[in-house]
């Protein structure tokens, strides 16, 4: 391999497809759960994993849950929306800003941009899990997980909150696979190619915490964790800086708690 690019991430989506439905159908059958509820972002995580679960189990099989805060796009809402129409599934909306100005009163917090930014972003993930597992007690239904592989080697999520859920049906394909297979779907393109915004604080984007776009970030990881290079060989195949390809591998070793299970005394 001369070069580590768009190449080196392509696979058999046809293959994949099969693999991730008979996954889903599966899981849920052993668990003898009656369907699934995914949280709708309108990112294209979000997307592809509720068009997969319908795809797998039917669409009466499959809820949809939308939690606003008050900044949430109105695109990203109205796209979660178009998604549901799409495919058919019922939805539930549970706007969380109340829950969290009930957090910052208990906890005498303000949305201090130096102290408690990050402290609150964590905080709505994990009550969108929360209200996930609402529905999914209620209904005997379980949470499927929206994480992709990129994310999770870098640690971009929220341990216990996006990073909560009892199966991730995308989590072995970097987020590049994850938008070639949402358009081998035939999903809509604004939603496959829309770019990486958790929206967990206003404003909030990937370039925030992650110092490359996810094309060139994903070559470099193919290298690092598939290929077992060393980063001097990456930043040459990738053309990414060396500076980069470490502090990727940084992000990778300061993120290893949140992809573990508890620390426990083995006796």
């Amino acid at each position: 391999m001369e070069n580590l690019g768009c190449d080196s991430l392509k696979v058999d989506y046809e293959k994949a497809l099969d693999e991730i439905l008979r996954f889903i159908e599966k899981t849920v059958a052993d668990a003898g759960a009656l369907g699934v509820v995914v949280g709708l972002s309108g990112g294209v995580d979000s997307t592809l994993t509720a068009a997969l679960c319908t795809r797998a189990l039917g669409k009466e099989k499959v809820l949809g849950v939308l939690m606003p805060t008050s900044f949430t796009p109105n695109l990203d809402i109205d796209d979660a929306v178009e998604l549901a129409k799409l495919l058919g599934i019922r939805t539930e909306r549970a706007d969380i800003e109340g829950i969290i100005n009930s957090f910052k009163k208990i906890l005498n917090l303000k949305e201090d941009p130096s102290a408690n930014k990050i402290p609150l972003a964590n905080i709505r993930a994990r009550v969108r899990a929360a209200v996930l597992y609402y529905f999914a007690n209620a209904d005997h239904l379980l949470v499927a997980g929206t994480g992709d592989r990129s994310e999770s080697l870098i640690g971009f999520f929220t341990k216990h909150g996006d990073g909560a859920a009892d199966f991730f049906p995308i989590s072995h394909l970097y987020k590049t696979q994850v938008r070639e297979l949402a358009k081998f779907l035939g999903l809509p393109e604004r939603m496959a190619m829309k770019p990486s915004s958790p929206q967990l604080y206003p404003g909030h984007k990937l370039s925030d915490e992650v110092p490359l776009d996810y094309d060139k970030l994903d070559p470099v990881l193919v290298g690092l964790f598939d290929l077992e290079m060393p980063p001097e060989m990456v930043s040459q195949k990738t053309k990414v800086p060396l500076d980069v390809v470490n502090e990727i591998i940084r992000r990778h070793k300061k993120s290893e708690h949140k992809r573990n299970p508890p620390l426990v005394i083995k006796k």
